[in-house]
């Protein structure tokens, strides 16, 4: 039976009860939300705050000034659908988001011979059409390596089976298992040493081979046992496992007779292919509609992305200890999930319409405070490193200029000693910038980046780089430049408001920006960067809010 008609069976007898099925999608949220708010609710975003956050959120860039004063002067009702409809439509969606799975899948390494072009190229791709989650991660998992999918088998590597395992457990079903593979987990009775190794026992018989007629790595899988042994470190007996998914009963194995194993034999270097192939069964079984756990989890994931914390927090915490702030509603989601066949778009697009999603960072009258899990108000959340580069270079006005900068093979940048002050020449290309950025707000190699870690490091480089405060210099045509040719103080606020922080400025804040540069009328040009300094290290700017 061909894997479509197979998944699409199982849909039929697994799909849950879809509570308020006929209830637009957005309107079911905020029918939950405001169900077990236990207050008060914020007011819903004026057109400026709603505007940045879509933009960060769906294109990873603050809009220009420009834009902005146009969405303002927008009288049109259904502006905000219309702007949410032709962001996701956009090449900038695909780009940022292909950003954004790099980072939660790879968690910033590059893992195997898959080159990062051809995975982000993999990406957009698939963002660019009607992106359907399921099928990215059966593409991801069964990793053929042939044909239009094979940069998705870099989400692999390199075919380490504790690596695989632990992040499939965790990116795909909220299971932080590492603990489990040694003994049950100590402090998470619903995970066991089982899960891991049932889950293990689907990927331990893959590895790296390379084809010797057109010399490219494949991750092949090799016949071995049918089972799994294993053993916990505080007993002295063993226990075994076929392949089954955490919780779920284990995978009936085919039984196969002598010289009956192989569909393929042995060719160009490569192992014949057993006829059962576990890793490829994985990406169905996992996938699966009558998988709840990962629609669930998918739905988790991707709520997170947009309103700052899981429905299930954190993320990698899926188990009934620590249940969903909103039950019922992670349900339903997770039902319309698949009964939309698991398309992305879709998805998002339902999130930004909700009044949940559009609902102003500013507490309710009379609140001093909120709880987070009951999003009665919007929470404010860090922008990515790429995010703030881009976002820092639109709002200078230097981004067309900057991405257009190739590195010069004659001079090698220091970037250690960038950072050390020993090396004082600036970066010569956009690649080596976005580095130092990823470096200095990014997470290292390895570690997820679900949650805000501020630190020291980053608010000394926003207050004192070199590289950063040269943008602040007057350049033809960026921020800086523009602000100086403006001749009141009222058109320069605007201006300056309207490019960094995206909104008008308030009277306050122009009668401040006039006493400024009236202070400093004799050093005008440097008054004016130094303004525009301030903003780009405010909260304000630092978060989307």
């Amino acid at each position: 039976m061909k894997i479509t008609r197979l998944l699409a069976l199982t849909f039929t007898l697994a799909t849950p009860f879809l509570p308020g099925v006929d209830e637009p999608t957005p309107g079911l949220i905020d029918s939950h939300i405001a169900a077990r708010s236990g207050g008060p609710l914020a007011p819903r975003s004026d057109d400026a705050e709603f505007f940045r956050r879509a933009q960060l959120d769906l294109a990873g860039i603050i809009p220009r000034g420009s834009a902005v004063r146009a969405f303002l002067e927008n009288a049109a009702t259904d502006k905000r659908r219309d702007l949410i409809d032709e962001l996701l439509e956009s090449d900038e969606f695909a780009r940022h988001w292909s950003d954004l799975l790099s980072v939660e899948l790879l968690k910033r390494q590059n893992l195997g011979k898959i080159s990062r072009k051809e995975w982000h190229g993999y990406l957009f791709a698939c963002l660019k059409k009607t992106p359907r989650w399921d099928t990215m991660v059966r593409e991801m998992v069964t990793a053929t390596g042939r044909g239009p999918e094979r940069p998705a088998m870099k989400f692999l590597g390199a075919g380490g089976h504790r690596r695989m395992t632990e992040d499939i457990a965790l990116l795909f079903l909220g299971m932080d298992l590492e603990c489990a593979r040694c003994h049950d987990h100590p402090s998470v009775k619903a995970w066991t040493q089982a899960d891991y190794w049932g889950l293990y026992a689907y990927l331990g018989w893959t590895k790296a081979a390379t084809s010797s007629k057109d010399k490219k790595e494949y991750l092949v899988e090799v016949l071995g046992k049918t089972e799994i042994e294993y053993q916990s470190v505080f007993e002295s007996v063993s226990d075994t496992t076929g392949p089954r998914l955490p919780g779920l009963r284990e995978k009936a194995m085919p039984v196969l007779g002598e010289g009956e194993e192989f569909s393929r034999p042995a060719e160009n270097g490569l192992p014949p292919v057993p006829k059962f192939l576990p890793r490829r069964q994985l990406a169905i079984d996992l996938t699966s509609p009558a998988n709840i756990a990962f629609a669930r989890n998918s739905v988790n994931r991707f709520w997170a992305r947009l309103l700052g914390r899981g429905i299930v927090h954190p993320l990698d915490q899926v188990h009934p200890r620590n249940p969903p702030s909103h039950p019922k509603l992670i349900e339903a989601l997770a039902g319309r999930f698949i009964a939309k066949g698991f398309d992305l778009k879709w998805l998002l697009r339902s999130i930004l319409l909700s009044d949940a999603y559009q609902r102003s960072s500013r507490l309710p009258a009379k609140t001093r405070s909120v709880e987070p899990r009951s999003y009665r108000a919007a929470l404010p959340r860090p922008l990515t490193p790429e995010q703030l580069l881009h976002s820092i270079l639109r709002a200078t006005g230097n981004l067309d200029r900057v991405k257009a900068l190739k590195a010069d093979p004659a001079e090698k940048f220091d970037r250690k000693g960038y950072f050390t002050g020993s090396h004082r020449n600036l970066p010569g290309s956009y690649d080596e910038i976005r580095a130092i950025f990823i470096q200095t707000f990014g997470r290292p190699p390895g570690e997820p980046e679900t949650e805000f870690v501020p630190g020291l490091n980053q608010s000394l480089f926003l207050m004192n780089d070199r590289l950063l405060l040269s943008w602040l210099e007057p350049i033809e045509g960026n921020l800086v430049h523009r602000l100086a040719a403006l001749k009141t103080p009222g058109a320069i606020a605007g201006e300056l408001y309207l490019s960094v922080l995206s909104r008008l400025p308030d009277e306050v804040e122009t009668a401040e920006l006039e006493n400024y540069l009236e202070e400093n009328h004799r050093r005008r040009a440097a008054a004016l960067g130094e303004l525009a300094w301030a903003l780009l290290n405010s909260t304000e700017f630092r978060l989307n809010h």
